[in-house]
């Protein structure tokens, strides 16, 4: 689905196409007649600069909002975006949250009017460079991480995301729709409806099947630990409320307690905790629109978990550091503040909620106190806004012998982003792994991760020594029918690859592999898709999917200049957020 203020913007220039030019005062602004004439499709410079002139002013009244989402409704299905229903649920969903951040903005129509028309109306910068301060400590020497002796001791950490539980799935639901989300309520009789377990498609999984997995993990324990990178609810983005989202927070929190008992689990937030989804004002938005009624929640919900000094940051802005061992530490970042979805950031860009100048400053404490450091989070830093993804960058260079391990989730598929120094990028000094989803969304097998992770010992890098990917498969476990279906295990890393070690160095020499070796290649393409893939990847897509691997930061050519990458410019690798 576009993202809700994107159809807004397109709803701020949209009517029936007129012919030729059309005076507008900028005294007296009624959009009902302003709507009339003006047309997204030929809007010229001069009357974008007028129209969103008069919205920085109109937008504020309640019967202006209202004709906004009116015209969004219509641009929507004009475009053929969703069908009716959804367009008319996701724009009374959104448009008070998007319609205030825009008012609250600083867009200003040279700006919004340069992205809509191009470069010679205006610039766009709503996100515009900027340059976290670092501590002024130098950066200590490196010592290149070398394997643990044998029989030292190494901790398990099982790692859960993108759950996306579908309170409305409901097996034998048509797997195909018109909706954005699939296997929704009464089975239609006709054809192949949705298995019991999950079904390949466009859809999430029921509750009985998140049960059966975390039965199944309560099997394989101990854990030492659990790292939960968010996204709780389904993707019926456009019908969500406040209610329901809590509701899911709740019941799959509850489960996860049920199951693993007293193992401590640390979460960080995903995108589609908030409704409307991607809605994470900064801490300085205050009353109804806030996010105090997400953080609140969760800071009850998982105070078992967590200590007092992370609940109190966690509540303030859904981040929070916590001592998990005698020299290990853990950061959950909240990765909402590094998301171009997240339309509150066109009120300002600029390290939103203080969360990167925390980060530095809290990896300069774990620096002087000679810990290790495990960040967690949802979306990895290689897809976030370019500025916020270089400054994170730049932060994992300067500690790169503090940071440990980076583990995130977001995009359902089995990947990993190398960091490179910044002087010459090529010698690799970090690795941010990106796990499969728990969900089959979108035509996946539902799936998790173990993480092998050097444990508590005198001298211990803390780092990842290997990791296991374990899966459902729904083929099999449908044709079962009720019977408790099989988890197993899809791969080891180093097994599976051929890999001495886990570390920063050994996943750059992989991608060289990937490279020249097209059958290790197309076995990395078939686990990137938890084990169920009906595509080949080759030529563009594979150079495209190489330099994604190599990208721990966003927008950065240099990063894969030597791949001789043919892709179109519009050509991305599939991504289910």
């Amino acid at each position: 689905m576009l993202p809700a203020w994107c159809v807004l913007v397109l709803v701020v220039s949209w009517a029936p196409v007129s012919s030729g030019p059309v005076s507008v005062p900028l005294t007296g602004p009624d959009l009902s007649e302003l709507g009339l004439h003006l047309g997204w499709r030929n809007l010229t410079c001069a009357s974008c600069k007028i129209l969103f002139t008069v919205l920085d002013v109109s937008l504020r009244t309640e019967k202006n909002m209202e004709l906004v989402a009116s015209l969004a409704e219509k641009v929507c299905v004009e475009l053929r975006m969703e069908g009716p229903d959804v367009c008319h649920q996701a724009v009374q969903l959104f448009k008070r949250e998007v319609i205030t951040a825009w008012v609250l903005s600083v867009l200003r129509p040279s700006e919004i009017c340069g992205l809509l028309v191009g470069a010679s109306c205006g610039r766009w910068d709503i996100y515009s460079d900027w340059n976290v301060s670092l501590p002024r400590t130098p950066k200590p020497p490196v010592t290149p991480p070398t394997p643990p002796a044998p029989g030292a001791n190494i901790s398990r950490v099982l790692f859960l995301t993108d759950i996306h539980w579908d309170r409305s799935y409901t097996p034998g639901a048509p797997p195909v729709c018109k909706e954005p989300l699939c296997c929704r309520g009464p089975p239609s009789g006709r054809g192949k409806g949705a298995g019991y377990w999950g079904e390949y498609g466009a859809c999430d999984l029921p509750l009985h099947t998140i049960e059966s997995l975390l039965r199944h993990v309560a099997t394989q324990g101990p854990f030492d630990r659990v790292y939960w990178t968010g996204d709780i609810p389904a993707h019926n983005v456009w019908q969500q409320t406040r209610g329901e989202q809590l509701n899911a927070l709740e019941t799959i929190t509850g489960l996860i307690r049920k199951y693993l008992g007293p193992v401590k689990v640390y979460p960080a937030v995903g995108n589609h905790e908030s409704a409307p989804v991607n809605s994470f004002p900064p801490p300085y938005v205050r009353g109804n629109l806030s996010s105090s009624w997400l953080y609140e929640a969760m800071a009850t919900a998982w105070a078992p978990w967590l200590p007092e000094g992370a609940l109190r940051t966690l509540r303030a802005a859904g981040f929070y550091t916590a001592r998990i061992g005698p020299k290990l530490r853990l950061v959950s970042l909240n990765m909402n503040f590094c998301a171009t979805e997240n339309f509150w950031l066109l009120i300002n860009s600029t390290d939103p909620a203080g969360q990167l100048q925390w980060l530095a400053n809290v990896l300069q404490d774990a620096e002087d106190h000679r810990e290790k450091v495990h960040i967690i989070g949802h979306i990895p830093p290689g897809v976030c806004e370019k500025t916020w993804s270089w400054n994170y960058y730049r932060i994992v260079n300067r500690y790169e012998g503090t940071i440990a391990t980076q583990l995130f989730g977001h995009t359902h598929l089995d990947e990993f982003a190398v960091f490179y120094d910044e002087e010459t990028l090529s010698r690799p000094v970090s690795v941010a792994f990106i796990a499969p989803s728990v969900t089959t969304y979108i035509n996946l097998n539902p799936g998790y991760r173990v993480y092998l992770i050097d444990g508590e010992y005198e001298g211990s890098s803390h780092m990842v020594l290997d990791h296991e990917t374990y899966i459902l498969n729904l083929t099999e476990a449908n044709a079962r029918g009720h019977e408790e279906p099989r988890w197993t295990l899809l791969y080891r890393a180093l097994q599976t690859y051929g890999m001495k070690s886990a570390f920063p160095a050994a996943w750059d020499e992989l991608i060289g592999r990937f490279l020249k070796d097209e059958r290790l290649f197309q076995t990395f393409w078939y686990l990137y898709h938890k084990g169920h893939v009906e595509e080949v990847c080759k030529e563009s897509c594979k150079t495209t999917v190489l330099c994604t691997l190599r990208s721990g930061r966003s927008s950065d050519p240099q990063l894969c200049k030597d791949l001789g990458s043919t892709a179109p410019a519009d050509w991305k690798p599939k991504r289910f957020c």
